[in-house]
């Protein structure tokens, strides 16, 4: 099982004003970022009517029953979906191989503009959640550390109430 993605302030204004760019510079209905644990982490646009916490966990789905058909035609995964409906659409794309941008858009746009749109803010997503990946591997080091110090001078204490 993953664990939830920790992201800190600064990266979180980064990613809503990459998400913002790439709504508005597609037109596009709505922009969703999930976990590939099917949490939402957030998202920009209209959503309105729209059950966020469902689509996550659906998308995540998606995007891993999808991964075991790409392995079963000799393909590591597939980086892009696309599903094409009467009014609406949703292009998918995984980032850093962990998160899932959903973009949800209708006549108002087209595919190409999203592909080329959203290749562009792929590239500056992954830059940062490769960065806040470095970060939490980085500050949980640390606590690491703290721990076996805690949990040693825990031991010594708990042996000199004892006894031991």
């Amino acid at each position: 099982m993953q664990e939830g993605i920790n992201i800190f302030e600064e990266d979180f204004w980064a990613i809503s004003d990459a998400l913002n760019r790439l709504l508005q510079g597609t037109n596009a209905r709505a922009v969703l970022l999930i976990d590939k644990a099917g949490q939402l982490i957030t998202s920009t646009g209209d959503i309105t009517g729209l059950d966020t916490s469902s689509f996550a966990t659906l998308s995540a789905a998606d995007f891993a029953a999808t991964s075991q058909l790409a392995s079963l035609i000799g393909e590591s995964e597939f980086s892009t979906l696309f599903h094409q409906g009467q009014r609406e659409h949703l292009y998918v794309c995984l980032i850093a191989n962990r998160v899932i941008l959903a973009v949800i858009f209708d006549q108002r746009t087209n595919l190409g503009l999203i592909r080329v749109r959203t290749k562009s803010a792929v590239a500056e997503l992954e830059k940062i959640f490769d960065a806040i990946f470095s970060k939490v591997e980085r500050e949980s080091e640390f606590p690491k550390e703290l721990d076996a110090d805690f949990t040693s001078a825990a031991e010594e204490e708990l042996d000199k109430l004892f006894g031991f």
